[in-house]
């Protein structure tokens, strides 16, 4: 089983449409995203969101803030739902 560890789980969907490649989230990217949580002031949230989307879309790691405000919200939200869904967590990752 040692040689899974690093492996990583990957899915297309439909982004915007066009196909995007998503990750599954690994447990420490979960746990990443569970402390950022806890630690969010209101008005925050988009924080959370901009770190899954970087974490699991396959060629969005470089993507800056500013670049991931140019989308449409629904569009990312949308997005981050089926990355939370396809790597097996709730959709309530900070409680």
């Amino acid at each position: 089983m040692k040689h899974l560890i690093g492996k990583r789980m990957t899915k297309q969907i439909n982004f915007m449409g066009e196909k995007v490649t998503i990750k599954k989230l690994t447990v420490a990217e979960i746990m990443q995203v569970q402390e950022l949580n806890k630690n969010l002031k209101e008005g925050d949230e988009m924080s959370t969101l901009h770190l899954i989307v970087r974490s699991a879309v396959e060629g969005a790691e470089e993507l800056t803030d500013d670049e991931l405000t140019g989308f449409p919200l629904d569009e990312l939200s949308q997005l981050s739902s089926e990355i939370v869904k396809f790597s097996g967590i709730n959709a309530d990752l900070g409680n």
